[in-house]
């Protein structure tokens, strides 16, 4: 048996705005969009490079929340809010190493962010880049 379902591959977020998007995403991914019409903007980031894209096209609320593996949670965190983020679920330990946390971007757009033992797990098997970098900051431990 295949699997249908093989990995996330884009995130697509929307904002009115593209051009403060894009400046917003900008400065907090800390790398340029790779691709950018005056429609559609997009990003390629992390050990696999998935890629979060920003449309004018509007998007169905759904709440649906969408977690991106990051190796700090705190650190994203503040880095979120100092950026105009506002709170939707404070970061939080859901036991065995997961801490998640969900903002709203200046947008209104949701963004998660995890700390995801599996990710880590598996980076360290691909031999990803972010799998078993020295010094990173891990959940807190007793998770």
């Amino acid at each position: 048996m295949t699997t249908t379902f093989r990995g996330l591959a884009t995130i697509r977020y929307h904002a009115e705005d593209l051009a403060a998007a894009k400046a917003w995403y900008t400065e907090l991914l800390g790398v340029e969009a790779y691709f950018d019409t005056p429609h559609y903007i997009e990003f390629r980031l992390g050990d696999h490079s998935q890629e979060l894209g920003v449309s004018r096209t509007p998007s169905a609320s759904a709440g649906v929340v969408a977690y991106w593996h990051v190796d700090d949670v705190e650190a994203v965190w503040e880095r979120l809010l100092s950026l105009g983020a506002r709170s939707h679920e404070a970061p939080r330990d859901h036991g065995h190493g997961f801490v998640a946390g969900a903002a709203v971007d200046p947008f209104g757009n949701l963004l998660g962010v995890v700390y995801n033992p599996h990710f880590v797990e598996a980076a360290e098997v691909t031999g990803a880049p972010g799998g078993a970098a020295p010094g990173v900051t891990r959940a807190p431990a007793g998770g």
